[in-house]
């Protein structure tokens, strides 16, 4: 007799979840770059003055810090009972 997973646990796999994991970072690095894209003088392309660009680089940038550091933690980081305390 073959060997073959119920459906219940192909829907139960955890590989649609580290999909949804990588993405979530790789967004989080495309905001950082997209900042810095923001920054640079040839980004006359998105037609905004250039105080209002670089604040808005700015702003792509903590965003995509932040997101990536959230997502680290939440999906990535070892959970260790020690450090509950």
């Amino acid at each position: 007799m073959l060997n073959r997973s119920t459906t219940e646990e192909r829907l139960n796999s955890k590989s649609p979840q580290r999909l949804v994991q990588y993405f979530t970072l790789m967004m989080a690095l495309i905001y950082m770059g997209l900042g810095v894209l923001m920054w640079l003088p040839m980004a006359n392309v998105f037609a905004l003055p250039t105080t209002a660009r670089r604040v808005l680089g700015v702003v792509f940038i903590f965003y995509g810090i932040i997101r990536f550091a959230r997502t680290y933690r939440q999906h990535f980081q070892r959970n260790n009972p020690r450090d509950a305390r």
